[in-house]
């Protein structure tokens, strides 16, 4: 397996055992790709929750320019309840699995289909 094949098991084990969900490994795959080699740096890999700056980028680039979603308070509310489903106290937030939850949220799957 590649370093790729390696992150996204990863990444499928976070959903299942931080976030108590069975991930959609096609999809997941996709969203994996998606973030292009963001996901091999250790910074930009993960979601600085704490971060208010950060999660303004993820709204902007990834829910507005990516998802085509329109800008709006549930945009923020949505980030929010995927970081709260993540485990707040969890240090490493991977982006992958934060984008992936919220494309599940808005129910965007079809942007990767």
């Amino acid at each position: 397996m590649g370093k790729r094949d390696d992150l996204i098991e990863k990444y499928a084990e976070d959903l299942r055992s931080k976030c108590g969900m069975e991930p959609d490994m096609a999809l997941l795959t996709k969203v994996t790709i998606g973030c292009g080699p963001a996901i091999y740096d250790a910074d930009a890999s993960t979601v600085a929750a704490s971060q208010p700056g950060e999660l303004e980028t993820v709204k902007t680039n990834f829910l507005i320019k990516k998802l085509g979603l329109s800008d709006g308070p549930e945009l923020m509310q949505a980030i929010e309840s995927v970081i709260e489903t993540y485990g707040r106290s969890e240090r490493d937030k991977y982006r992958a699995v934060v984008y992936y939850m919220l494309v599940k949220h808005f129910g965007k799957e079809a942007v990767y289909a």
